[in-house]
């Protein structure tokens, strides 16, 4: 199984890592700091590094608890040691979108007890969509200056994990209890100090105030209690 570095450490850029696995443009190593698509977040892209030879990598995508990397060429193979780079510029604008997609699902949540039902994370703005009842645009624009104050806090943001029956003691997740398989026997937590406790596997800032500006920028009905959300970050 492919040691995940991200899930550990979000700012590490670069690492060795040896192949384990080639299927044609399709490699897999024994560790890695790309994060596959998955939960809302894109793939990292970035390059492996061989002797004299790279090779870009488009995509990371998690197939039977091993991540895979596709290549724009073949040439690697089983056993190569290899030095791994992310896009940085691109990775730590999704971090902040994603610590910033916390802040917001948080106090609409606080506000309206609204449940998040989906999202996807990209490099010039997020969608959050949410089940609400009664849909009052003029009081989520309400709502922008208490998620600005979370950012302006300057909230350390912790990760941890903690073993299942542990976590699902935190009054968040409970919910999670029967979502989640009863094989993942430790819970990954990612915690805005004094504010809002998730369980997640994405990439995070360390400090809210590493987010930059909240601005909403649409607001959709899309159907009985479906409501989509559309923000950026400055």
């Amino acid at each position: 199984m492919t040691e995940a570095l991200y899930m550990e450490d979000c700012y590490m850029r670069s690492c060795k890592a040896k192949v384990i696995e080639v299927n044609g443009l399709f490699v897999v190593t024994d560790k890695t700091i790309f994060y596959p698509e998955s939960g809302g977040q894109p793939t990292d892209t970035g390059k492996f590094v061989c002797g004299d030879k790279e090779y870009k990598v488009a995509l990371a995508k998690k197939i039977s608890g091993n991540i895979s990397h596709q290549v724009d060429k073949e040439g690697l193979k089983v056993g190569d040691e290899i030095e791994m780079v992310i896009d940085w510029d691109n990775r730590y604008k999704l971090m902040r979108y994603h610590t910033a997609a916390h802040i917001v699902s948080g106090v609409i949540n606080k506000h309206t007890d609204a449940k998040i039902t989906g999202n996807q994370l990209s490099l010039d703005k997020t969608r959050i969509d949410f089940n609400l009842h009664e849909f009052d645009r003029d009081l989520i624009m309400s709502f922008l200056p208490e998620m600005n104050k979370l950012v302006e806090e300057e909230r350390a943001v912790n990760i941890r994990e903690l073993p299942r029956d542990e976590a699902f003691k935190i009054e968040s997740l409970f919910k999670l209890k029967d979502v989640l398989p009863p094989s993942i026997k430790r819970i990954r937590i990612v915690e805005i100090e004094g504010f809002d406790t998730q369980a997640c596997g994405g990439t995070h800032v360390k400090n809210t105030k590493e987010v930059g500006t909240i601005n909403i920028t649409d607001m959709q009905n899309k159907g009985k209690d479906n409501r989509r959300l559309y923000f950026t970050i400055e």
